[in-house]
């Protein structure tokens, strides 16, 4: 079987840290969507190192890890991100698999990416402009370039048609993207690719499977940026439910297990798009800077508010969660009150479903308040001894999502996540 470990808000909701506490428990890690606008921060020997292409697992002794052939992989961050991970980890190559139907990122795709969105003015969407939208574009409109290609002795013909198609695209846009510069290193990068062990993913884990191995699929993203149930346009370019492992990985849904749900206390977001939560207040700031809310991909200032659990709800039927996992729930030991949102309310009444087009539909959230807890849960060591208006807050969070809290993370470090009953 293979359970799956997905976030449940827009990212940046602390799946690095679970999955790497997880990891002890499977025998390979999986990446099944996405590309390196993941962000996954993990801290090993308290040095903060921060995953973007390569599974959460690398630093498990007994993982393997493997791309998925939903990944787009842009071979020169693939190869920073290696170059960082050896000093620390020198057998890693030797437990790192690449899918060979994984799309590449070319340097002309990160010029489309930015052409495109300067090209939007103030209705950018957000794009961290590292080429993952148009990768995807020319896998569904089957123009794509795989890893598997570059094993061919006509590679270079591939790329030179390719790009040539870029260019004439990008002649139609007034910003002047000089992406020539980036086309060095993407070779040098794709040489080393060369090297990696490259296999056929969908059998490659249906032989593990087979062999009893436990596999964990790991989720980039948030469930509320999905490209057909996120808060459309702004999402990303890949599903990132669960329904998304069947497709990046090559497996059956009759193989998913357990589905880990990770949501933070409270809601960030980055870029543009709707957020029904939002503060632009100073309770908002303060949020930022207790929760150190800044993007570990692009370093921008994240959007904060309360927890949305309307959203929440919605992801956790998308995905058929079976395991919640609350994240920095430490950043609101100093807030009283502590807000929910419970519902929205538009101009047809109060509803707590999530509207159809969250961008032209005006909400406003209907929030539970709760007092601020008697004392810091970062300093507890395990459910016992967590405060009692902490324990009503997330048995109310339980009740209204119909699920369990499995994990409450109360700190950065690998030991702070508690283990609920």
């Amino acid at each position: 079987m293979i359970d799956v470990l997905l976030g449940l808000q827009w990212g940046d909701e602390g799946k690095g840290k679970i999955v790497d506490y997880l990891a002890s428990k499977y025998d390979i890690i999986a990446r099944f969507q996405g590309g390196p606008n993941a962000g996954h921060t993990l801290y090993v020997d308290g040095k903060k190192i921060v995953l973007h292409t390569i599974p959460s697992g690398v630093f498990q002794d007994h993982c393997l890890n493997l791309i998925g052939n939903g990944v787009v992989i842009d071979p020169v961050t693939l190869l920073k991100e290696i170059e960082n991970i050896l000093p620390l980890k020198a057998d890693m190559l030797k437990r790192l698999f690449i899918s060979s139907r994984a799309h590449l990122i070319l340097p002309t795709h990160r010029a489309l990416d930015a052409a495109s969105e300067a090209s939007k003015g103030s209705e950018k969407i957000g794009s961290t402009l590292k080429g993952i939208g148009p990768a995807y574009m020319d896998k569904t409109g089957r123009n794509g370039l795989r890893v598997g290609d570059i094993l061919s002795k006509d590679f270079q013909d591939k790329y030179d048609k390719l790009t040539r198609k870029h260019l004439e695209i990008l002649g139609q846009y007034e910003h002047t993207i000089d992406w020539k510069q980036w086309e060095k290193p993407f070779f040098e990068s794709v040489e080393y690719l060369r090297t990696l062990q490259i296999v056929n993913g969908e059998y490659w884990l249906d032989k593990h499977i087979r062999n009893g191995k436990n596999i964990l699929a790991e989720g980039a993203q948030g469930s509320m940026l999905d490209i057909d149930f996120g808060t459309y346009p702004f999402v990303t370019s890949s599903n990132t439910i669960a329904a998304g492992v069947c497709n990046g990985l090559g497996v059956a849904p009759s193989r998913i297990g357990e589905v880990y749900g990770i949501s933070k206390a409270y809601c960030t977001r980055v870029g543009g798009g709707p957020f029904p939560t939002e503060l632009n207040d100073e309770t908002g700031e303060a949020l930022r800077k207790a929760g150190n809310e800044f993007g570990a991909t692009t370093g921008r200032p994240r959007r904060c508010g309360w927890i949305d659990l309307v959203a929440l709800r919605y992801a956790v039927m998308l995905s058929g969660v079976t395991k919640l996992i609350l994240t920095k729930a430490d950043v609101l030991d100093s807030f009283d009150p502590v807000k929910v949102a419970i519902a929205y309310k538009d101009g047809s009444g109060e509803t707590n479903e999530l509207p159809y087009d969250l961008c032209s539909t005006d909400v406003e959230p209907v929030y539970k308040v709760f007092k601020g807890w008697e004392k810091p849960i970062s300093e507890c060591k395990n459910y016992e001894e967590l405060p009692q208006v902490f324990k009503d807050y997330c048995h109310f969070v339980e009740k209204y999502l119909e699920i369990q809290i499995a994990y409450i993370s109360n700190g950065t470090g690998r030991e702070q996540l508690l283990m609920i009953p």
